[in-house]
């Protein structure tokens, strides 16, 4: 599969994978821009200075890298999700976690990672019964516990 990409910033870097069998590539900052309140940095977002022209059919998923445990910062929406008919900038936005010291990211760094997916055609059918299953209707936590509310 070909992922044609548009470079908006000089600085911007192609993604690319550390290794041949990663599952991910990894996406680099190209512009860092932190929101303070009160001269706290609560957020910071990141430009990856990359379009992605994405094949109908699939999506991009972007991911924190795992050495984001070194900044102390989480991705705001856990998982970013790109269509395939979206043309702009990649970008994420990133929160400080309350009561730490953060480092925040720079631009060079790889921040984030991205990994393209298959979407599955799906077509739904209305019906007035589920059938059966072990879990039920068995949620949060469910799947650990004997003799729980949900058993």
């Amino acid at each position: 599969m070909k992922i044609k990409v548009k470079r908006l910033s000089p600085n911007a870097t192609v993604p690319t994978k550390a290794y041949a069998g990663d599952a991910c590539f990894d996406l680099t900052a190209a512009a860092v821009d932190d929101f303070s309140r009160d001269g706290i940095t609560t957020q910071v977002l990141v430009g990856f200075g990359i379009a992605l022209e994405i094949p109908e059919g699939y999506t991009g998923l972007v991911f924190p890298r795992s050495s984001i445990y070194r900044k102390k910062l989480r991705l705001s929406n856990a998982v970013g999700v790109i269509d395939s008919g979206y043309r702009g900038e990649l970008q994420a936005v990133f929160d400080t976690r309350p009561g730490l010291d953060t480092d925040i990211y720079k631009k060079g760094e790889r921040c984030a990672q991205i990994m393209f997916v298959k979407l599955p055609e799906v077509e739904f059918e209305e019906v007035d019964e589920l059938s059966p299953s072990e879990r039920g209707g068995g949620g949060f936590g469910s799947s650990g516990t004997k003799g729980g509310p949900n058993d």
